[in-house]
């Protein structure tokens, strides 16, 4: 098929993101929207992308996650890519949702927001995977047919099966990284369920969780959240339900944090008010708390060691990282004090952006001039 690339919208490590829209003639998507996002990576790094396009095939039927539509090879300027095409939220994400405002979003809607991003978080789990990077520029704004909008989980470039055994790593986004993920390399659904919860305290305030300086080094706020006895931010302004509902997401042993599916029926989010269980503790003789079961908190967090670090310095704006994917760095070490060193020392490149748009021809050697116009 022919399509039409935009301007650019995003870019991470290995992939760009840009506007794009059919061209016209035979289309192979599952539907031809007038506008998606084209996600592109080179073919010679595409390996990433190729996995997230295999497992948001399989949620296809969930509202709440951002739908493929398709995908296809090209060859632009002598160089072949590899391209994820996804349904374009017009309303951008909830992060710049809140710059645009200027500050806290109100209760009311950041009640339906952590709905919707609950009931996709529960279907990803139910299906045997885990986000792990689940933060506000991962949430897409999209207008529903009634007038309202709505919100979708997006990115799954750093997904994984649950319980799937890996190298040893770091992934995710400083300031959403649960307890267990910096210190144990446990990377499962309870981790989804922490970064949700400071996902949602920023709604309310406006500002991250974790309170920290832009001029900061990345591994103070690490050691806070690994090794430390804090928890982040829960705001004073929130109703005694959305307080409650913190609580259960800040629970640092990820065998006794809350599930998706629990908290779908707290009351702060729940259609219908429910009473709380009177203990934290799941009883021995529950039943299946989803498909698969959550492991035993394992190592030991060092609180002695770490607890008098109190200060951290780290950008708002935050980088995601993954080690042990093909084509980025591993670090191996049995020290996570050594992994949160490398981590936090880690470069990321200085990403550019083009306003053009350009006719791609699935197949073909060269690109149109990028001065063909995308409306009339």
């Amino acid at each position: 098929m022919e399509w039409k690339r935009g301007k650019s919208i995003g870019r991470g490590s290995f992939c760009s993101v840009n506007l794009a829209i059919p061209a016209g003639g035979c289309c192979s998507l599952v539907e031809e929207p007038q506008l998606m996002a084209v996600k592109s990576a080179a073919i010679s790094e595409c390996s990433s992308l190729q996995r997230e396009r295999e497992i948001l095939a399989r949620f296809i039927d969930c509202p709440q996650i951002v739908r493929c539509l398709g995908d296809d090879h090209t060859i632009e300027k002598g160089q072949e890519f590899y391209n994820v095409f996804l349904e374009y939220a017009s309303r951008g994400t909830l992060a710049g949702l809140i710059k645009e405002s200027g500050g806290a979003l109100l209760e009311s809607d950041v009640r339906r927001y952590t709905r919707s991003i609950l009931t996709g978080l529960r279907c990803i789990h139910e299906k045997g995977f885990v986000h792990c990077d689940i933060k506000l520029q991962n949430i897409l704004i999209y207008s529903s047919p009634d007038g309202t909008d709505d919100v979708k989980i997006a990115d799954f470039g750093l997904a994984k099966k649950a319980e799937e055994v890996e190298k040893l790593n770091l992934r995710g986004t400083p300031l959403y990284m649960s307890p267990e993920s910096i210190a144990c390399n446990e990377h499962e659904a309870p981790g989804d369920v922490w970064s949700l919860g400071c996902a949602v305290a920023e709604m309310v305030i406006g500002r991250p969780a974790w309170k920290c300086r832009a001029d900061s080094d990345v591994s103070a706020l690490l050691f806070r959240i690994a090794f430390g006895e804090e928890l982040p931010e829960i705001p004073e302004e929130m109703s005694e339900q959305g307080k409650d509902f913190l609580r259960r997401c800040f629970v640092r042993d990820p065998s006794k944090r809350w599930t998706a599916e629990m908290l779908l029926n707290h009351p702060f989010v729940a259609d219908n008010t429910v009473s709380l269980p009177q203990s934290d503790k799941p009883s021995s003789s529950r039943s299946p708390r989803s498909a698969f079961d959550f492991p035993e908190w394992r190592c030991s967090t060092q609180s002695s060691l770490f607890s008098s670090i109190s200060s951290c310095s780290l950008s708002p704006d935050s980088y995601s990282c993954e080690q042990g994917i093909s084509g980025q760095p591993n670090f191996y070490s049995s020290s996570p004090v050594d992994r949160i060193r490398k981590l936090a020392t880690q470069k990321f490149p200085n990403w550019g952006s083009s306003d053009s748009w350009i006719l791609v021809r699935q197949g073909q050697a060269e690109a149109e001039s990028s001065s063909s116009p995308v409306f009339s």
